[in-house]
């Protein structure tokens, strides 16, 4: 996908039976936003930002011990699966849309931390913060080797809803990005006309 300047290309792809397989990868270490061009970002500075919003997250600033710890280099609101409980936190985020990129800033990424791509409710792959950092998915909420830019690139597949989940203390991120895949109105008239123009000049050409 044109617009990702990556320096770790770490770089697997993750399946899920037959379905979608994204392309994970880390931005520069010290990049806290998304580097795709004509990306949506929602940093949490005004509320949630997508469609639509579900699950028991907070949407914080600063730490709270026990409960939430502010994302490395990050100074401004973020979003919190909090404290701890018997009970898997979750957030759940529908876009609105299709899209086939998504990024996100990871703080202090734990292996029980864990992101689900979906479309029209059908799970198109999962990813643990172990996969992202391996033994560094250790919580550490100090350097860039365990708050990273994470890239989901899903090539000529598409999702639409994101899930959130985390069973610990906690799952904190930043300027979520997506890259929609919705073609406006006007220039589907326009590529309709345009067929419609190329089809009558093969039907002239085959007359004559």
């Amino acid at each position: 996908m044109s617009g990702f300047r990556f320096t770790a290309v770490a770089l697997w792809a993750i399946a899920v039976g037959a379905s979608a397989a994204p392309v994970v990868s880390l931005s520069k270490g010290n990049q806290v936003t998304t580097q795709v061009a004509d990306a949506v970002t929602v940093d949490f500075n005004a509320g949630c930002g997508y469609a639509s919003c579900s699950g028991n997250y907070k949407i914080v600033s600063g730490s709270l011990p026990g409960a939430y710890t502010q994302p490395f280099a990050i100074d401004s609101p973020y979003l919190s699966l909090a404290n701890p409980s018997a009970a898997i936190h979750t957030a759940v985020f529908d876009l609105g849309t299709t899209a086939n990129y998504f990024g996100l800033f990871w703080g202090s990424i734990d292996d029980y931390n864990s992101i689900t791509f979906y479309r029209d409710n059908v799970e198109l792959a999962s990813v643990s913060g172990a996969d992202i950092a391996g033994k560094q998915a250790n919580g550490n909420s100090v350097g860039f080797a365990s708050n990273r830019y994470v890239n989901f690139d899903f090539g000529n597949d598409v999702y639409d809803t994101v899930r959130l989940s985390s069973s610990n203390f906690a799952f904190e991120s930043d300027n979520h990005a997506y890259k929609s895949t919705f073609v406006p109105e006007p220039v589907n008239l326009v590529l309709m006309a345009l067929g419609v123009f190329c089809l009558g000049a093969a039907r002239r050409m085959q007359r004559k």
